[in-house]
């Protein structure tokens, strides 16, 4: 018989009334001795089993607590209770494994409420707890919208690898590679490392992105995306930043920057739409949470909209499009500004907007999700694309409340000459990224595309406030528990 989950019986109970069941989970309370709530992961929703005394040994009763695992063989009925639409009366019990009753006081699995901070000290056991159930059912739903939307869209799935000699964003925060023995490291006659002798022959790092990479591919197959991990030495331990995380980062040729713009807004709808279908119960679940986390807020902080109706607004609204130029007028021109209340304030045309701007253009003065687009040339990448007026790139960031910029992108710049110059400009090394430039000497288009971080928009769809509440084993500075 084909084993069903708590989800299917709970959805389909009407055609298997009246008939027994084998079902599998973990117990998540136990009343009186006669109701277990049990839960296997596959809903938030609990399946209530009833236990009749008269059919069970004592000693096996006496054995259930929070947290066990059991098999439940039973008869599906219509429930008598509230809130609830089927039970199971229990015929025959199963306790599946060992369970350490006096250690559970000291886990996150005991019946109370734990902080955040605690529930990330025992990562490997929060997946039990509802908030984080709800969490992962839902990343799980976005990552597959994700594939759906680009394969129903004629995109193909490109692997780039996640090990690399290309910094594609020119920082330097990156996690080298080696197979050197790091008390014996062999340096050249000048005193530096010797890299030819290591495993790759050269100096090797750990990706920040698979853009680079991505456009090659985009140069032969038309349209592409990358979905994978990406690593970042960023010293920084904030609510908004994680050592490893996931990328999500298509490549379209012959697109230019409105087209980016367009297929950015249509993706994001898609994904949330598709949360908002297919995890109402998850949803409400985080809602209600939500709601209860903005009581204890300042009321000027506090969300104007509840989190189910925020997503809601992203789908309904059509994005508003912004200049930079018109966004830096915007800004200067704000009571925040003039009163000083930004922390960075906005004084000329070239200032690297924060996110702070980026919030107040979306949540204070638009109130409506915004893409910001022709930024100065010099506080973006080398390989965007030059705009005629020469100070300009064809770059392009989506900006939502609640978390500033979601998604950065460009059209790239196609033109050898330019990209050469412009590398130039910016000190990255030609003869690295040699490859990179022989895709602009062989036919090259028109092309742009975007990267999207997984986790800033699973943030976003949960109403959760930190970044290692997303992802299951976070990793961070001082931080590689797992």
């Amino acid at each position: 018989m084909k084993k069903q989950t708590v989800k299917e019986i709970l959805q389909n109970y009407k055609k298997i009334l009246h008939h027994d069941i084998t079902i599998y989970g973990w117990v998540k309370a136990f009343r009186s001795n006669r109701f277990i709530a049990l839960n296997d992961g596959s809903t938030i929703n609990n399946l209530q089993i009833v236990v009749d005394f008269e059919n069970f040994d004592k000693k096996i009763i006496d054995k259930i607590n929070t947290a066990s695992s059991l098999k439940v063989i039973g008869e599906v009925i219509e429930s008598q209770g509230a809130g609830q639409s089927v039970e199971i009366i229990a015929k025959k019990i199963t306790i599946l494994g060992d369970h350490f009753a006096e250690e559970l006081q000291n886990t996150i699995l005991q019946p109370k409420k734990h902080s955040l901070e605690k529930l990330r000290e025992q990562a490997h056991l929060r997946f039990r707890t509802n908030l984080f159930g709800a969490v992962f059912r839902v990343r799980h739903a976005v990552s597959f919208a994700i594939h759906q939307f680009f394969n129903q869209n004629h995109f193909f799935y490109i692997h780039t690898p996640i090990i690399t000699g290309a910094d594609a964003e020119g920082a330097g925060e990156m996690f080298g590679v080696t197979n050197f023995n790091l008390n014996q490291i062999p340096k050249t006659e000048n005193g530096d490392i010797d890299f030819s002798q290591d495993f790759f022959g050269r100096k090797t790092n750990l990706t920040v992105s698979g853009q680079l990479e991505g456009e090659t591919a985009a140069m032969g197959l038309g349209r592409i995306y990358t979905f994978g991990p990406t690593f970042r030495a960023e010293n920084s331990n904030t609510a908004r930043h994680l050592a490893e995380f996931w990328m999500i980062e298509p490549e379209v040729a012959f697109n230019n920057l409105e087209d980016n713009i367009d297929l950015a807004e249509d993706f994001l709808k898609y994904i949330i739409g598709y949360v908002l279908e297919h995890c109402k119960d998850d949803l409400e679940f985080l809602d209600k949470r939500f709601t209860e986390e903005q009581k204890s807020k300042p009321e000027k902080e506090r969300a104007k909209e509840s989190l189910i109706e925020k997503l809601q607004n992203v789908v309904a609204k059509r994005f508003i499009r912004v200049s930079y130029t018109e966004a830096i007028e915007i800004l200067s021109n704000s009571k925040e500004n003039k009163k000083g209340k930004f922390q960075y304030p906005v004084e000329k045309w070239g200032t690297d907007l924060q996110s702070e701007h980026e919030r107040y253009l979306v949540e204070k003065h638009f109130e409506s999700p915004v893409v910001l687009f022709d930024y100065p040339k010099d506080i973006k990448a080398f390989y965007m694309k030059l705009n005629e007026d020469g100070k300009t790139v064809a770059a392009m960031d989506v900006l939502f409340p609640g978390i500033g910029e979601i998604i950065g992108g460009s059209e790239r710049e196609a033109r050898f000459d330019v990209l050469k110059q412009r590398m130039s400009e910016m000190n990255v090394d030609e003869h690295e990224l040699w490859w990179y430039l022989d895709t602009r000497k062989f036919g090259s288009v028109p092309h742009a595309g975007f990267g999207l971080g997984l986790e800033r928009l699973v943030i976003f769809i949960t109403g959760m406030s930190n970044i290692r509440d997303v992802i299951p084993f976070p990793r961070t500075p001082k931080n590689a528990e797992f």
